[in-house]
Formats: structure tokens, C-alpha cells, sequence
């Protein structure tokens, strides 16, 4: 889905037939300014989109940046004001909201968890915990943070988890078929696989597929020694129980990658308001 298909769905699930409030209080050429107001401390995001659905609404309305995608904010800042026609503010008011509010409160989440690795050579990356079909303006949320995009969907990269491994019978396998597959299909698809335990770890780099080895739910001595294992060889990626408290402790370990689901799904969106002045 484009964003232009996107907002245009989305305006219809809020219009409807007609915003019939400011239809029957607000006179057709009447004109003011609003102004985009921050609740709380954080890093703004959805600035660029926000611009988009009031072009949508109406592209006569004209927009002032104070502060761009990515740029920290505190209470009390205006990030924006609006002006034009009320009703075409008011029409845009809810969806600029909506979008922003969320974006915004990823963004500032995910910023928490890179400021945790500070000095560490290591990426951190969401997941496909997202919500249907806003995940490719969340994972932008995820960028504007200081964060890393993992794969999109199920298209862009062959990811053997647990499920595909206990389907196929094993690890070398399901390794194995993903590189048949890859070959047959002529597809230059990464290979990334999940492993359990060090066992595991050993026997992906045995088999010299993978692009990239995923270490799930290790404690950190066990990440520690499964870098050591992989040496370089391939990527490395921590992954599950990993918060705030102890992220920092796997990014010691020299691991490149440490994906967090909760980037996205267990966000607080930023508190935001719109106010006509």
C-alpha cells in the first residue's frame, strides 16, 4: 500500500459521508490557523506524513515547520501550525494525530534503547510486530529513532524460526532447502536462522549457509560464548528478553544485531493536540 492509498482509506474511515459537526457549525470559507502542540518529552516523528494527509485533505492548506522528523521536543513546543480553510484542518485533525502520536512515541522508545548501547558497535532492530498495514510507517518510526529496520515482511528474507525447524527435522534441513530454494527460484534472499542453543549455533556454521545466525533467548554468558563460536564468520543477532535493563549487557558481547519486538508493540504514543488559535 502507497501512502497516498493509505491516507485515503484512512480519510474515509474517519469521513465518511461528510465531517457533519463542522459542516453544520463552521462556515465553508472560513479560514484560521492551528497550531500542533507537544504533551511530553521525546523525539517528534510523522512530520513528513503529516504534511501529506493535509495536502490530501486539502492542498491549499499551508504548513510552518518549527522542528523536523527526528528532532528531540519537550513539553510546551509547537511543532507546526497549519493554515487554511477550518473545515480541511478539522477533516485532517484526527489522522495527523493518530499517525503522529504513534510514530512519535516509537520513535522516543526506540531512541531509549540505542542511548542504552551508546559505544557499543551494534545495531539495534525492530520486528514484524507491527500493526497491519501501518508497519512500513512504524519501521520509519524505528529509523527516525536511531534504530535499524530487520526484514519488511515474509518476502525480503528467508528467516528460519523454531516452527520452520521442527516442520523440516532439523536445522541443516531447513538450511539446506532455503538454499535449494534460493537456487530454483533464483532469488538473492539473506538466509538468517534461529537457534537455541550453542548446539545449535554450531551446526548452522557447519553447514555454511546462513547470512546471518540468530541467537534466541541466550542468557548473555551463553551470547557471549556464541559470538566467540561464530568468530566472525557470519552475523550475529540477539534476540527475545531483551529489555532496557539489560540490553546494554548483551551489546557487550559483540554481537551485531539485537532485534526488539518491543519497539513497536509495546509503545506510549506521544501526547499531542492540534489547537485552532
Amino acid at each position: 500500500m502507497t501512502t497516498s492509498e493509505f491516507i485515503k482509506k484512512a480519510l474515509d474511515e474517519d469521513i465518511g459521508d461528510g465531517d457533519h459537526t463542522s459542516l453544520a457549525t463552521i462556515t465553508a470559507n472560513k479560514h484560521g490557523k492551528a497550531k500542533l502542540i507537544v504533551k511530553d518529552n521525546g523525539i517528534i516523528a510523522g512530520i513528513t506524513l503529516a504534511r501529506e494527509i493535509f495536502k490530501e485533505v486539502d492542498p491549499e492548506l499551508a504548513i510552518e515547520l518549527n522542528c523536523n522528523d527526528g528532532d528531540p521536543v519537550r513539553t510546551g513546543a509547537i511543532a507546526f501550525s497549519v493554515s487554511g480553510k477550518i473545515r480541511s484542518i478539522l477533516m485532517a485533525e484526527r489522522l495527523v494525530l493518530n499517525c503522529m502520536q504513534r510514530m512519535s512515541g516509537i520513535a522516543s522508545n526506540t531512541q531509549k534503547y540505542v542511548d542504552a548501547v551508546s559505544g557499543y558497535d551494534v545495531k539495534i532492530m525492530d520486528t514484524r510486530k507491527t500493526t497491519p498495514l501501518l508497519r512500513a510507517f512504524e519501521k520509519e518510526a524505528v529509523r527516525i529513532g536511531g534504530g535499524y529496520n530487520h526484514r519488511f515482511g515474509l518476502f525480503d528474507m528467508i528467516l528460519i524460526k523454531d516452527n520452520h525447524i521442527d516442520a523440516c527435522g532439523g536445522i541443516l534441513p531447513a538450511l539446506k532447502a532455503a538454499r535449494d530454494y534460493k537456487m530454483n527460484q533464483h532469488r538473492d534472499l539473506p538466509i538468517e536462522v534461529e537457534t537455541r542453543n550453542l548446539e545449535d549455533v554450531s551446526t548452522a556454521l557447519s553447514s555454511e549457509i546462513p547470512d546471518r545466525i540468530m541467537f534466541d533467548n541466550f542468557s548473555v554468558a551463553e551470547t557471549k560464548e556464541a559470538v566467540k563460536l561464530v568468530s566472525s564468520k557470519v552475523q550475529t543477532e540477539s534476540s527475545g528478553g531483551i529489555t532496557l535493563d539489560n540490553i546494554r549487557e548483551y551489546a557487550s558481547t559483540g554481537v551485531n544485531c539485537i532485534s526488539v519486538g518491543a519497539l513497536t508493540h509495546s509503545v506510549k504514543s506521544m501526547d499531542l493536540s492540534l489547537k485552532i488559535f
